[in-house]
């Protein structure tokens, strides 16, 4: 990236990390780019599609699956989990401005390994910090909540990106932590509205956290 392209990135980025601030800008790029931003959602739900699967076969008791759960695992832990993180550097585009493709989904391609290992260690520290107490995962989940930028955008290897979104949520895990709380009720909304809704609003609470994300690291870097 050019020096003039990343000044006026800096310059484009007038809201603070307030959890009101990222989820307008969240809602004001969703909606400015709502077809590509839906597409790629759409994509990801699709990719998703054998994990409901395996849960479908569980419930009718079907003889295989066990063997199709061992598989869903580990489709989960290459494929999806990936996929995911990939489609959260989609989303900073969007909360950047810059016009997310299809593409950018699988920008993670590029830093796969470390991808897979910064969900795995993320999920284990979040796992330990739920088996004390449930408080101490919500700490580590919100400090963690910017490891899938980090490691995607920034090709940081998984110890690095989990240092990194430790320091940069320190004075802003007050704001990630209420913007989940916020997602509850945009979640319920959106599957009230028949279901379908719900699309719409895992697009709104990615473009939002993806904003958080961008805010931070340009008031850091700015000093602002």
């Amino acid at each position: 990236m050019n020096i003039e392209a990343e000044e006026g990135r800096r310059v484009g980025c007038s809201y603070p990390p307030t959890v009101w601030d990222c989820y307008s800008n969240g809602w004001k790029q969703m909606t400015g780019h709502f077809l590509e931003l839906l597409l790629i959602t759409v994509i990801m739900f699709a990719v998703s599609a054998p994990i409901w699967w395996a849960g479908v076969l569980d419930e009718l008791e079907y003889p295989g699956a066990v063997l199709f759960n061992l598989f869903a695992m580990g489709y989960y832990i290459l494929i999806i989990g990936p996929v995911g993180y990939g489609s959260f550097y989609a989303f900073l585009r969007a909360a950047r401005g810059d016009g997310p493709q299809v593409k950018d989904m699988f920008h993670f391609t590029e830093n796969y390994l470390n991808v897979v290992l910064a969900r795995l260690l993320s999920a284990f520290i979040i796992c330990v910090g739920m088996m004390l107490f449930i408080i101490p995962g919500i700490i580590f989940a919100c400090k963690l909540a910017f490891v899938s930028f980090l490691v995607v955008e920034e090709k940081m290897d998984a110890v690095e990106a989990v240092k990194e979104s430790w320091r940069m949520t320190n004075g802003h895990a007050m704001t990630i932590f209420l913007f989940g709380i916020c997602t509850i009720p945009i979640a319920l909304a959106g599957l009230i509205c028949m279901g379908v809704g719900i699309v719409v609003s895992v697009m709104w609470i990615k473009a939002t956290l993806a904003s958080i994300y961008h805010s931070v690291k340009i008031t850091q870097e700015t000093g602002a």
